[in-house]
């Protein structure tokens, strides 16, 4: 079992910046990947940016640019700096976890169904 907190969602003006983190626990030597889901209301979750344990990242289309993920030194903590922020980011963000000793298909790096372990969320308001 993993467990996944988040922390650092707020509100913010269009155009500002929010960082969140999100510390992994439990098994944690069984990690392959952190990574970071958003979900606003009615919409389906999607993925905004994943790292694995060497360090590869992918980040989705609408945020390149503007989000950067990153790891702690103990690649048990991620984090996602998010500058530019615009209304269309308002969302709950999800931690995600993957775990074992394979990466998914390319294809499915952002998929939901890639990742085993969620966190809680974390709100993150951008008002125009």
């Amino acid at each position: 079992q993993v467990q996944l907190v988040e922390s650092g969602g707020g509100s913010v003006q269009s155009g500002g910046s929010l960082r969140l983190s999100c510390a992994a626990s439990g098994n944690t030597e069984t990690l392959y990947s952190l990574g970071w889901f958003r979900q606003a209301p009615g919409k389906e979750r999607e993925g905004v940016a994943i790292i694995d344990k060497h360090g590869n990242t992918t980040s989705a289309d609408s945020v390149r640019g503007r989000f950067t993920i990153s790891q702690g030194d103990t690649k048990h903590t991620v984090f996602l700096q998010m500058n530019s922020l615009k209304s269309e980011d308002t969302a709950m963000y999800y931690c995600a976890a993957r775990t074992g000793y394979t990466p998914p298909p390319p294809d499915w790096l952002l998929r939901k169904l890639a990742y085993n372990y969620y966190g809680q969320g974390t709100q993150v308001t951008v008002s125009s």
